[in-house]
């Protein structure tokens, strides 16, 4: 009897740097609009910030971050749409989450 192994499907893995720019952090309110984002996609969607690898479809892990104003993190999908997601995500971070900013 002879097996036949499916050749498995390569993943791609998509990353690009963001940084927080929101005065007061990744707090709750854009926590909860990544976490959202996140679940939109069918990639795995991971948040790395130093030596700290968290879910980024998990608004709890998000936060565990602590990810205050000025904070480099690393958004990284790996899936059939890593790249969609992670242009996405990076988009939040470029529009601070759409929140006002003190310098207008």
């Amino acid at each position: 009897m002879e097996l036949y192994r499916k050749p498995a499907m390569i993943q791609e893995t998509i990353s690009c740097e963001v940084v927080v720019g929101m005065q007061q952090g990744l707090h709750a309110r854009p926590a909860d609009l990544l976490a959202r984002e996140a679940r939109k996609w069918r990639s795995r969607i991971e948040l790395v910030a130093k030596s700290q690898r968290v879910d980024g479809k998990s608004i709890l892990e998000v936060l565990t971050l602590a990810a205050e104003a000025g904070t480099r993190l690393v958004v990284e999908a790996t899936g059939p749409d890593a790249r969609e997601a992670v242009e996405a995500i990076g988009g939040l971070f470029e529009r601070n989450f759409n929140e006002q900013t003190s310098d207008g």
